[in-house]
């Protein structure tokens, strides 16, 4: 496990803290995070695919934080595409985001979504403009 760094607790997201976001790693080139089934669910008593979604959106941002923060920008989501490929009725769902390319304007992570068993429940990729971090930012 990596050493979280010291300016995640400022980037705080009502909507993470609302899924139960647990990060367990994060640098510019791998992000592990993990959120509950439970409190997340569809109708249907599945993990809702939105949730997987803000899995991989999360995850995959806050590697292009990471990896933009040194040069004063920040990362903007331009494409999310999220494949769900099983259905996860309880425990918790753990995500790895892996850089595929770290530039000077795109960042590109691709997103693993498994289960508590380590089955592949959903994949994603998320791809991000970097641009100059607004004032105070």
């Amino acid at each position: 496990m990596t050493d979280l760094p010291a300016w995640l607790d400022s980037m705080a997201s009502p909507l993470d803290a609302k899924l139960g976001l647990e990060l367990t790693e994060l640098t510019p080139s791998r992000v592990v995070g993990s959120i509950p089934v439970e409190g997340n669910q569809q109708p249907f008593g599945l993990l809702h695919g939105g949730a997987s979604g803000v899995l991989v959106e999360t995850l995959a941002s806050m590697g292009a934080v990471a990896h933009g923060m040194p040069d004063g920008k920040v990362p903007v989501g331009i494409d999310l595409n999220v494949t769900h490929l099983r259905g996860v009725r309880s425990g918790r769902v753990t995500g790895v985001a892996t850089a595929l390319h770290l530039g000077r304007t795109l960042a590109v992570y691709q997103v693993e979504i498994t289960d508590d068993t380590g089955r592949r429940t959903a994949v994603g990729r998320l791809t991000c403009q970097l641009i100059a971090a607004p004032p105070g930012a």
